[in-house]
């Protein structure tokens, strides 16, 4: 909360109120890497105290400022800009209207010109960001059946490389900046790769291009590909040398692998196949091998029959059958006015859950079982054994 709120605050001072709507989780990383580099007797100045906000109930908190949250604000900006341009040009919802059209286009060059600003105050060129948004689109637009994956996921995975490799250069350890540089390469692989997973049936429905079905990638290599690339995170901060690196060891090894569980349907530790990660591909059958739905007892039943199998389909969506039904995602600034809805009445932060102003997915509240780590973390190390990137010799 702390890098979030700092990201916000960061937004609102150096670009103004209406930026702080581009605040978003992947962003926070980069102020969360650029702390957890920086030597402890300097720390004290990437912290400050914030006054009262309705997303924290009205109560000050100690959030997060300096140069990587500058740095992540600046990314942050670049990258939206370079989405409403693009929701432009395909003439999404309401901005398929002129007059929004020509609004929304205005916004979008003011954050890349503030973007530009502030990566510029911390030593970094935003043109590696913008060369890689450019690149998408064609890329994109070549892609077909047989199209590599990772060539359409590698504009992405630039972008992130040179932004989490910056953050070593603010924190004053430029060692640090190959091992970030690679785990920022694998980081974009995977926010793509996850992306298109959780959006193929509602981008099929809505006739949009998404990269799994332009290249007729099946789910299990994508999957395969999500699991490597998660590996590779992992393997990659070994290397780097952290001050205090507990909530970067979070998010990026054990977060993660919540996330690709969550986005394929499955609750595997998400590593590769091992003696207690379920059965072997070949004993669970499917098209999606060892990431199908369970078998043996623990396979869902057909609540009409106890002892019929489930019909076709996403054993966890529709108890009767077939994948449930999506909400259309909303246009961008129906989405900023749920946004700010969310902000006003605190539901972002307080309630237990809340729909995405924009996605329209379920989420967590940001305040809900705060303190309560549930990624399986131990008391007696940084971190679980599972994750192949600590020594901890203890049970979790």
């Amino acid at each position: 909360m702390a890098h979030l709120c700092g990201l916000c605050l960061a937004l609102r001072g150096d670009h103004g109120q209406l930026a702080r709507v581009v605040t978003n989780y992947d962003g926070l990383l980069i102020s969360v890497l650029t702390e957890a580099q920086a030597e402890r007797v300097t720390a004290g100045g990437w912290r400050r105290t914030a006054g009262p906000c309705p997303l924290r109930g009205m109560r000050t908190a100690s959030v997060a400022q300096g140069e990587g949250a500058r740095l992540a604000a600046a990314v942050s900006l670049v990258l939206a800009s370079a989405k409403v341009r693009d929701h432009v040009a395909d003439g999404d919802g309401v901005l398929a209207r002129r007059p929004v059209a020509v609004a929304a286009r205005r916004v979008a060059a003011s954050w890349g010109r503030a973007g530009e600003r502030g990566g510029a105050a911390v030593g970094f060129d935003t043109a590696v960001l913008v060369d890689a948004v450019e690149r998408q689109i064609g890329i994109e637009a070549l892609a077909g059946p047989g199209t590599p994956l990772l060539t359409v996921t590698e504009p992405t995975e630039t972008a992130t490389a040179a932004a989490f490799a910056h953050t070593a250069v603010l924190a004053g350890r430029p060692a640090n900046a190959a091992p970030l540089a690679e785990a920022g390469r694998l980081f974009g692989r995977l926010a793509h790769l996850l992306d298109a997973v959780e959006d193929q049936a509602a981008d099929a429905a809505a006739g949009a291009w998404n990269p799994l079905t332009a290249t007729h990638t099946p789910r299990a290599e994508a999957r395969r590909l999500a699991d490597d690339a998660l590996h590779g995170i992992r393997l990659a901060l070994r290397d780097v040398e952290f001050e205090e690196g507990r909530l970067a060891h979070l998010l990026l090894a054990h977060e993660l692998g919540r996330s690709v569980d969550r986005a394929f349907n499955t609750q595997s530790c998400g590593h590769a196949h091992g003696p207690q990660s379920g059965p072997a591909p070949e004993a669970a059958g499917g098209a999606e091998g060892a990431f199908g739905p369970p078998t043996g007892p623990y396979a869902p039943q057909n609540p009409a029959d106890p002892n019929a199998p489930h019909p076709p389909g996403n054993p966890y969506g529709n108890p009767y059958g077939g994948e449930p039904p999506r909400p259309q995602k909303r246009g961008f600034l129906a989405g900023c006015a749920v946004a700010i809805g969310l902000c006003c009445t605190c539901k972002a932060c307080c309630a237990d859950e809340f729909e995405g102003p924009w996605s329209r997915k379920r989420r967590e509240g940001w305040c809900n079982d705060c303190g309560d780590c549930d990624g399986g973390c131990c008391d007696c190390c940084d971190a679980c054994e599972c994750c192949e990137c600590c020594a901890c010799d203890c049970s979790c």
